[in-house]
């Protein structure tokens, strides 16, 4: 009796909790309200699960208790049963999965006015490179990496000459129009990861994923790594600001290009674009 009597508080107590705990998500500053909208469907066919299983089994250790008299009946077999377990597993499953699959593909078609804006993760900072005047990012791969190519930019690419290079600083983007990141590791797996834009995706080395949204507000937020990559994961942090496009012109002029970067000596060129 007393088994079952905690099942039933383990039951309730679960519900109280996510109904009063203080604890939700961050305000919503991006298009991707549909993930909000996957995660809670989830909530509530796990949550309803989770109750009437316990609940189910309070049941049991109640009603099949020990009393004098009774005898166990073992039947080991219950294809009936067995049969409709399966099927409501099933549906349950279903139920949980459909609704991802449309956010993800959503996720994964980027329309074709999202800007594109690489990405560089590294222990531990966030760099980030843009395009320039002509709307397009120059070829880049880990291998031509160097003290003095940072980016690894190749310099044979003309695309590349006019990239805004940003390397440990802060990240603008312009409110209402969407973005396509492009995410690159250069040592190990990161994951880029802003809270409030709902949206991230593992970064690994020798492959470029990606993801897209668009601000919907403007502000200040926190960039976090959302994979362990060693022993300064904590403290790989960055600030993405989402301004008005006035604000977001006025901050692009002046940062530095590749080729501004490139002409000068390696170490001068690197405290440039970090200081820009």
């Amino acid at each position: 009796m007393k088994t079952a009597l905690v099942l039933v508080l383990v039951a309730v107590g679960s519900v109280v909790f996510h109904l009063l705990s203080p604890w939700w998500w961050t305000p919503i500053a991006s298009n991707w309200h549909y993930i909000d909208g996957t995660i809670e469907i989830t909530f509530w066919i796990t949550g309803v699960v989770f109750t009437a299983i316990v609940l189910f089994t309070a049941y049991c250790v109640w009603r099949f208790r020990h009393r004098e008299g009774n005898v166990a009946d073992y039947k080991p077999e219950n294809k009936r049963l067995e049969g409709w377990l399966t099927i409501a597993t099933a549906v349950g499953v279903a139920a949980m999965l459909a609704p991802g699959l449309v956010v993800w593909a959503h996720f994964v078609t980027v329309p074709d006015d999202a800007t594109e804006v690489e990405v560089l993760g590294q222990q531990w900072q966030w760099s980030y490179r843009l395009p320039g005047q002509d709307g397009k990012l120059g070829t880049a791969s880990t291998q031509a990496i160097t003290p003095e190519n940072p980016f690894g930019i190749h310099g044979d690419d003309p695309a590349g000459k006019d990239d805004v290079l940003i390397q440990g600083g802060e990240l603008h983007l312009p409110v209402d129009k969407p973005v396509k990141l492009l995410l690159r590791a250069v040592d190990t797996l990161h994951d880029f990861y802003v809270p409030q834009f709902r949206a991230k995706m593992d970064m690994i080395p020798g492959s470029v994923t990606y993801y897209w949204f668009t601000p919907t507000r403007t502000g200040t937020f926190e960039a976090l790594c959302a994979e362990l990559c060693g022993t300064g994961h904590p403290y790989m942090r960055g600030i993405v600001i989402v301004d008005a496009q006035a604000d977001y012109d006025a901050w692009l002029a002046q940062q530095a290009t590749y080729s501004q970067v490139s002409a000068l000596p390696g170490r001068a060129g690197r405290e440039v674009a970090a200081a820009k």
